[in-house]
């Protein structure tokens, strides 16, 4: 009935505009322009979001890291430091790099506080003690990933698996699928609803990738990747520092 009613106004469009294929060109416009608002609307929400957090457990190398990268001095483990780290001659290139507490009392504290700016996060794993530490390093990424915030915006996330200068380090290929299994076995184990870092909950069980099907990082809103890397290199803190992978991946998610 109201398909029938708003024939004869249709009709009358077609023969203001000189006939159906106009309309058809005059209701794809509209399209194209709603889709470059909408665009535009997710991009600005992007832009506003320029901070690149680095995040890992305590002694993953990720302060030196935060260090030799943005040419600053070495922060402390128990506040977050901050730094202008520009990815080109351009001065408008840049990001704003913030180092996290890595001690388990303050971790989740100060990412509740910066998680809203983030445009990416750089997770530090030291990679010659992962073995040891694989359950812990599973849990605070997990912790991150169920975050109502982070799953939101879907920050890049890079895996930096560093400390790669020591004969004993894991391979990236390696903490990789280590990470997938034991997040798997998280995500089953956990019944609990999941909960923002301020400790409120979205409501629902808790989900990481997809069900059924055991967990990858393929199956995340966020774009996931992992890197080799070295904040030490081969001569210790005075050594030229591996970070070329850390470094090209900075620049293309700004």
């Amino acid at each position: 009935a109201m398909a029938g009613g708003l024939e004869p106004h249709l009709a009358a469009l077609r023969r203001e505009l000189g006939g159906p294929a106009v309309l058809s060109v005059l209701v794809a416009l509209i399209a194209v322009a709603i889709t470059f608002l909408i665009w535009r609307f997710v991009q600005g929400r992007k832009s506003s979001r320029k901070a690149v957090l680095l995040l890992g457990l305590c002694d993953a190398g990720k302060t030196l890291l935060f260090a030799r990268v943005s040419g600053e001095g070495a922060g402390t483990s128990i506040t977050d430091s901050s730094a202008v780290y520009r990815l080109s001659q351009d001065k408008s290139t840049n990001v704003t790099l913030i180092d996290l507490p890595g001690h388990e009392s303050l971790r989740l504290q100060f990412l509740e506080r910066f998680k809203a700016a983030a445009r990416a996060i750089v997770f530090v794993v030291d990679s010659v003690a992962f073995q040891r530490e694989v359950k812990d390093v599973a849990e605070f990424l997990y912790q991150v990933l169920v975050d109502s915030t982070v799953l939101r915006n879907a920050p890049a996330l890079l895996i930096a698996c560093n400390k790669q200068d020591v004969t004993m380090a894991k391979s990236a290929k390696l903490i990789q699928q280590q990470l997938e299994k034991e997040l798997n076995t998280l995500r089953v184990t956990r019944s609990a609803a999941p909960t923002s870092l301020d400790g409120s909950a979205t409501g629902g069980p808790a989900q990481l990738g997809k069900k059924g099907k055991d967990f990858d990082f393929s199956q995340l809103p966020m774009k996931v990747e992992f890197v080799e890397c070295s904040a030490r290199g081969s001569k210790g803190e005075e050594g030229e520092a591996d970070l070329e992978g850390l470094e090209k991946w900075l620049l293309k998610v700004a």
